[in-house]
Parts: structure tokens; C-alpha cells; sequence
């Protein structure tokens, strides 16, 4: 049972560079607010890759930023660095769609632009993702790509990259035998350059194609000498999983004592580092290892542990799991007591224990049966309450939409045509009264102006409730009408849209057009801004739209900042469309709300 943790063991390649986090995401980040746009530019690349793996709502906000200056100056190979980046944060998130869309997307500007090094390393991150969603093929050839990229160019260190990921392909496949050469060939160059968190990476991967093979004491060694050199790096995230895995392979070894150490000894690590994916495997090993060493009540507790903490991350309902190794450890203790009789009976003990067997094997075989069956309902069961959902949520904003029209509709014909017909009878009748004095006459005047000015609110109101912009020319006229009606004396307002020439579906318009005017309002309502810039922008299959003010900001971190019926209409309206929102903020910094939206002409 020795579970090589591969992705995190990738992720040590990326994040194992030392150096000051603090204060170089200061550096960057006052460089954004004083430097010059190219210098701009450069350190939101920076910031959205030093974010890459740490926090990866906030690389996306670095890169959304980064995007902008891009376009405003031209510079189509910063865009596709910066679509590169985005896509590993959505990767990473498990937004696997947006993410692929992102890697080809850059893959495109870097063959239009001939730029060799960046497109390798999109193909090795376009490769990564089919490795994940085992689709090995593509994977495969994606890493080809790669390798003829860095053999031509002469990039050892990408060669050793391409090497090890590869390798873990052929691992899926079972092909342990070309896996095995991979690495080897990685860890060759590794130790050519002296890059040592290479030769790290290339002996743990080593490791977990011997003990595929149970080639054991092979396996040990390559991870022992891993962990010196982890040891010398410092590095507490490799080191904690080089010890899980020592635990794994101690486990297999049927050493339990040595396992149990080695184990424990990651969790203390992984504690530090605040790592509960990796917190939660190492409990579900050592449930594993006591199981293993006949310590059931032991195996129970850490297995629950685990269980806990893969249902904090996951929201995933286990219960049937944790009966079903408790049915486990009670048989087991039956079959303990029966072993310790076994001195004392006759053959026909023999005899009940193989019926106890049999029986206890179609017990096992019926509740499997019975787990598949009611999975497989709880499944369908989901999709069903998922389906409703989207009905009733498309219904609400269809009669929503409906409302605002006929209300709209009523202010225009109704009211709108009454107070249009006082204010010409007003008018006839002014032609023939004769008024006292002056006094007389200023306050009718007065009443013609009021009437004036409830005809002209009735008119803005029923087009806001159904603006004539959206149903005439699409979604920018619209927003453009809608904002060109705001005073610049209380917030200037600044719209900048790219590929909308065509009408886009009608209820991605509609949403886009009531999410940003909810946006708007909110601004002006809430932020005191001064300034207020939108963008909508649509490319291939992805629209992003962003709001961002200079007002006084919110603390993000603050529930009650966050629970407001806008912001939750604002969710609600964008992920009917299968879309996200991601929003920036700090008190005294202004708002940055990024819309993304995936579409398909």
C-alpha cells in the first residue's frame, strides 16, 4: 500500500526556491501602485507565478491586472505568459475547462510568436493536465512536444522536467520499466547541473516505481538518499512528504514500528505547515498500518481522523466507509478467537470456520453489491437535485426578467402617459387663466416643472426596468447607455469592451447587463469612489468581466461583508451561467470584481 504523493512531489519542484516571500511580494506590489506600465507589467507577471501554487484566487487576480496593461500597450507575449500562469492557478483549483482553455490559448500567441522556451513549458503544463484527467495519450504527446522544444534549444533543465513528468505516464500505464528509465535519465542531468531539488525529485520518483515492483529495498534507498538531500534543502514541505512515503513503503516492508515513526514524524511536519490533504493521508495510512499489526481500535480511530479531515475538504459523506472497516475489525476479532481455539478443537472446527468464511465472504460480496447499488442512486439522485436547480434558479430569473418588463411596460404606457397628459392639460389651462399677481403665476409654473420632472423619472425608471439598449444593439450599448446616464460630477465612469461586435446569447446578456448594473449601484450606494473602471472582454470560448473602483473597500475576511443579498444575487446569476467570481478588496484600497465565463459561440 505505498501511496507515492506524485502531484505534491511536482509541486516541490515549483516551490522550493528560498527566498524572502515577504518582502519581495511587497517589492512587487509597491512597483504595481508606483512604476511605469511596462515595470507594472513585469511585476504582476512576477506576482501571479510567486502565487502560482500558494494562493491561487489571488494569482488570478495578479493575472486578470497583468492582462489589462498587456492589452492597453500591445504586448501579446505577456498575454500569453499571463494566460500560461491564470491556467496553472485554475488547474490547481480544479477548474480543468478554463484552465485548458488558458494553456491553448497561450500555446497559440507563442507559435505565432515563435517564442520556443514559453511554449515548451505551456505544452509540459498542457501535458500535466491530461495526466490528471488520465488521459495519457494526449498527455504523452504533449510532453513530446516539450522534450523536441528543449533538445533543440538546449535547455538541460527542462529536459530533466519533461523527463520526470513523463515518466509518471508510463507509471499509470504499469509500465514501470520505461517509468524506471525516465527517471534515471532525470536524475542524470540533475546531478550534471547540480540542481538538487532535481536529484531530490528524481529519487523519490525512483522510489515509487521500485516499490510498484516490490522492489523494496531499492526503494528505500532512493528515498533515504532523497531525504538527505531534503535534509541539507531545509525544505519542511519535501520532507514532510518524504517521511509519508517512507511510512508507505515501511508499511509494505511489514516493518510497522519503523512505519509508524516515519509517519508520525511527517504529520508533525505537515501540522507546522498547516497541510490537511497530506494531515489526512498520512491518518489513513496509519490506520492501515494498525490494522495491519492487528492494533484494530488504533486503526479505527486514525482512519475516523482521516475521515474528518477528507470531509472538511472534500464535503464528501463517508459513514458508509467507516462502517464498513468497522464490520472489518470486528470479523477480525473473531477470527483472532476462533485462531486461539484452533489448539483446543477437533476437525470439525475446521469445518465451521470454512462455512464462517464462506458466509462471511457473501455478506462481503452482497453489501459491495449493495454500496455500488446505492452509490450509483445517490449519484443519480444528485444530478437530478442539480437539474432541478438550474430549472428553478433559470425560472426565477426568467420571471425576474418578465416582471422588470411588464412593470417597465406599465411605467411607460400607464403611468408615464397620465402624468405626459396632466402636464398638457396643465399647459392648455395656463393659456387661459388669468392669474392675480406674480406669486400666482410662479406657482403654477412651479407644478409644470414638477409634473416635468416626474415624467422625465417615470421615462429613466421604466428603461432602466427594461432597457431599450440591451433588446436594440447587445450587451456594451447597453451598459454604455446605462452608465452615460451617471453624473461624472459624483463618479467618473470609464467602459472599455473587446469582441463584443456580435450579439451574445440572449440570457448571457441579460445576466451580464443586471450583474454589472447590480455592480454599479453598489458602488455608488456603498464605496464613495471617485473613479469606476469596466471591462468586458470575450476571446475563444471565455468572457471576463471586471469592476474595479478607488473607493473605501471592505475587509474580505468580514462575513458581513460577504453575505449581502447583491453580492449573493451577483453569485447566484453567474454561476447559473457555469461561471466565477472572484473579488478583491481592502479597507481604504478599493474593490476588484472578476467575472469569468466560459462560452461557446
Amino acid at each position: 500500500m505505498l501511496l507515492i504523493k506524485r502531484v505534491a512531489t511536482i509541486l516541490l519542484c515549483i516551490c522550493s526556491i528560498h527566498i524572502s516571500q515577504a518582502s519581495l511580494k511587497d517589492s512587487l506590489e509597491h512597483i504595481t501602485a508606483t512604476g511605469g506600465a511596462k515595470e507594472q507589467l513585469a511585476a504582476y507577471k512576477q506576482l501571479a507565478a510567486f502565487t502560482e501554487t500558494k494562493d491561487f484566487e489571488q494569482s488570478i487576480i495578479y493575472g486578470t491586472k497583468g492582462l489589462t496593461i498587456a492589452r492597453s500597450i500591445g504586448d501579446s507575449v505577456s498575454i500569453g505568459e499571463l494566460k500560461n500562469l491564470i491556467g496553472s492557478a485554475l488547474y490547481f483549483k480544479g477548474n480543468f475547462d478554463l484552465a485548458a482553455n488558458n494553456y491553448y490559448q497561450a500555446i497559440g500567441i507563442f507559435e505565432r510568436h515563435n517564442e520556443q522556451l514559453h511554449l515548451a513549458n505551456a505544452f509540459n503544463n498542457l501535458a500535466k493536465l491530461y495526466r490528471k484527467t488520465r488521459e495519457l495519450d494526449k498527455a504523452e504527446e504533449y510532453y513530446d512536444n516539450a522534450m523536441r522544444i528543449f533538445k533543440v534549444i538546449g535547455n538541460k533543465g527542462g529536459m530533466e522536467m519533461i523527463w520526470n513528468e513523463s515518466g509518471v505516464v508510463f507509471e499509470y500505464r504499469g509500465d514501470y520499466e520505461e517509468a524506471i528509465k525516465r527517471y534515471s535519465k532525470a536524475l542524470t542531468i540533475a546531478k550534471e547541473t547540480g540542481n538538487e531539488i532535481g536529484v531530490s525529485y528524481a529519487y523519490n520518483n525512483l522510489a515509487g516505481s521500485y516499490a510498484l515492483l516490490q522492489n523494496f529495498e531499492t526503494s528505500e534507498k532512493y528515498l533515504l538518499e532523497a531525504l538527505n538531500v531534503r535534509k541539507k534543502l531545509n525544505d519542511s514541505f519535501s520532507l514532510a512528504i518524504n517521511y509519508s512515503d517512507l511510512g508507505a513503503l515501511y508499511d509494505s516492508m511489514k516493518l510497522y514500528p519503523k512505519a509508524i515513526e516515519a509517519v508520525t514524524e511527517s504529520n508533525h511536519i505537515a501540522n507546522k505547515l498547516s497541510y490537511p490533504e497530506l494531515i489526512a493521508h498520512n491518518y489513513k495510512l496509519l490506520s492501515h498500518i494498525y490494522h495491519q499489526n492487528r492494533e484494530p481500535e488504533k486503526a479505527y480511530t486514525n482512519y475516523i481522523l482521516s475521515d474528518n479531515i477528507y470531509d472538511s475538504l472534500l464535503n464528501i459523506e463517508k459513514s458508509a466507509q467507516i462502517e464498513e472497516l468497522n464490520t472489518k475489525y470486528q470479523t477480525e476479532k473473531k477470527e483472532q478467537q476462533i485462531a486461539l481455539q484452533q489448539l483446543e478443537i477437533s476437525h470439525r472446527n475446521y469445518i465451521i470456520i470454512a462455512i464462517i468464511l464462506i458466509l462471511i465472504l457473501a455478506v462481503l460480496l452482497a453489501y459491495s453489491y449493495y454500496h455500488r447499488y446505492k452509490t450509483k442512486q445517490e449519484q443519480k439522485l444528485q444530478q437530478e437535485i442539480i437539474n432541478q436547480q438550474k430549472l428553478a434558479t433559470q425560472a426565477v430569473l426568467e420571471a425576474e426578467e418578465k416582471e422588470r418588463a411588464r412593470i417597465g411596460q406599465d411605467l411607460h404606457d400607464g403611468v408615464g402617459q397620465i402624468m405626459s397628459a396632466v402636464k398638457i392639460n396643465l399647459s392648455s389651462i395656463q393659456n387661459s387663466i388669468s392669474f392675480h399677481d406674480e406669486k400666482e403665476t410662479v406657482k403654477f409654473e412651479n407644478i409644470l416643472s414638477l409634473v416635468d420632472e416626474s415624467c422625465k423619472e417615470v421615462r429613466s425608471i421604466s428603461h432602466t426596468m427594461m432597457p431599450n439598449a440591451l433588446l436594440r444593439s447587445g450587451l456594451s450599448s447597453a451598459i454604455r447607455d446605462f452608465i452615460n446616464k451617471i453624473d461624472n460630477n459624483i463618479i467618473e465612469t470609464n467602459l472599455y469592451t473587446e469582441g463584443l461586435d456580435k450579439r451574445l446569447n440572449t440570457d448571457v446578456e441579460t445576466i451580464l447587463y443586471r450583474v454589472i448594473q447590480e455592480c454599479v449601484n453598489n458602488v455608488i450606494k456603498h464605496a464613495k469612489a471617485s473613479r469606476l473602471d469596466i471591462s468586458i472582454i470575450k476571446e475563444d470560448h471565455e468572457i471576463t468581466a471586471t469592476v474595479e473602483d478607488d473607493g473605501i473597500g471592505f475587509d474580505t475576511t468580514d462575513t458581513n461583508n460577504t453575505k449581502g443579498i447583491g453580492l449573493k444575487n451577483i453569485i447566484t446569476r453567474i454561476q447559473y451561467l457555469k461561471g466565477t467570481v472572484v473579488y478583491d478588496s481592502q479597507p481604504g484600497k478599493g474593490t476588484l470584481i472578476i467575472i469569468n465565463l466560459p462560452y461557446n459561440n
